[in-house]
């Protein structure tokens, strides 16, 4: 396959990380940070984003969509990664999104994808219930009433849950827990009665939410797929939404590290630049190659999505791309901090940003650890 961009993408990829630098560079991260700003973004930001198309970017024409591909949505991710830029553009759109677009039927497609497209609504999925990824794991009920179900659990780090509109709900609607079958897809209203929002104070400043169900209504029409059969189907939305939160990573990745070269460069330690220093030297070398090692994974993984591909072939894409980006973002962003000298270890510093987002988004959907085993087991290690 080829690693280039033609000529539509990488004019995408200039806009993209025009707007992100003048318009949410890492400073404007800090100012929600600081004033504890209660959504967490900027709506004025976010509906810029929506009149650009990006909200829709890979949604088909049919919804309201641009219909360019999960390639066109790395970049965009990837652009808004150099500068920590907080919106729902992942949650809302990668995730929410994908999973109309992979199991929801025609109507509720027509209904809700040009919603999300236009920015009328944000939708957010509500799957992990402990520190440990995993849709097996789920403990949330959905018990069969005459009118529909009623759900009742506990959903933890739930990205952009306390400023969305709707939810995508993994529950077990049979089955115990561990088991793969008997879980179910339910589409509800944040606003519906027994659901309760608190919002986490993220370390890296980023939304995220618990949310507790209790004895929630949810009719037949609210269900996404097919009853008890939702595990093949999350596995695709997850891998999707792994593949293009690598794409982001990637991007504070090349930020990192561009800013620590920048800095050795210029930064003079007893009348020597620090980039003279061959240790430095060396660190530096062994980060670009690796840096360039996962531009090729992120991209192949982007194009497999736009390709067609899926199930178990899909997910080791998907788990290569997360474990190495995130090994990666771990390495350079700590390196970063280290090169920086103390004042990396300040507040003052932006670097210290980087290292935040990294660690919070290797742990989100999986872990290295758990996309190493994933990957290991899937080709027969």
């Amino acid at each position: 396959m080829s690693f280039n961009l033609n000529e539509e993408q990488q004019l995408l990829q200039r806009s993209a990380q025009d707007f992100f630098s003048k318009n949410m560079p890492v400073s404007e991260l800090r100012k929600l940070r600081d004033s504890d700003d209660e959504l967490g973004y900027s709506k004025s930001h976010w509906q810029q984003m929506v009149e650009l198309g990006w909200t829709g970017i890979m949604v088909a024409e049919e919804y309201g969509g641009l219909d360019f591909g999960y390639q066109g949505l790395g970049l965009l991710l990837e652009a808004s990664g150099r500068t920590l830029a907080s919106s729902p553009l992942f949650s809302s759109c990668a995730l929410g999104a994908s999973a109309l677009v992979i199991a929801g039927n025609e109507m509720q497609k027509s209904e809700l994808l040009p919603s999300i497209v236009a920015g009328e609504i944000l939708l957010a999925l509500a799957l992990e219930e402990s520190a440990s990824h995993g849709a097996e794991r789920t403990k949330t009920r959905a018990r069969k009433t005459a009118g529909g179900y009623q759900i009742s659990g506990d959903k933890t780090f739930v990205l952009d849950g306390h400023v969305s509109q709707k939810l995508i709900v993994v529950a077990r609607s049979s089955g115990e827990v561990g088991d793969k079958q008997g879980l179910t897809l339910f589409l509800l209203d944040t606003e519906a009665k027994g659901v309760t929002i608190d919002r986490l104070k993220m370390v890296d400043s980023r939304n995220a939410s618990n949310i507790h169900f209790n004895n929630v209504e949810a009719s037949e029409a609210a269900i996404l797929g097919t009853v008890n059969e939702a595990y093949e189907v999350l596995q695709n939305i997850l891998s999707i939404g792994q593949i293009c939160l690598a794409a982001e990573m990637l991007g504070g990745t090349q930020e990192a590290f561009e800013r620590t070269v920048e800095y050795i460069k210029t930064r003079q330690q007893f009348d020597v630049h620090l980039g003279s220093f061959q240790s430095l030297q060396h660190r530096a070398a062994q980060m670009y190659v690796e840096i360039e090692l996962i531009k090729s994974v992120v991209t192949e993984a982007l194009s497999a999505i736009d390709e067609g591909v899926g199930g178990d072939e899909l997910a080791k894409y998907a788990s290569l791309a997360k474990a190495k980006v995130a090994q990666v973002y771990n390495l350079v962003s700590s390196e970063a901090v280290q090169m920086h000298g103390g004042i990396g270890m300040t507040d003052e510093e932006e670097i210290g940003f980087f290292i935040k987002r990294a660690r919070v988004a290797e742990h989100t959907l999986g872990d290295i650890g758990y996309h190493q085993n994933r990957y290991g087991e899937m080709i027969g290690l």
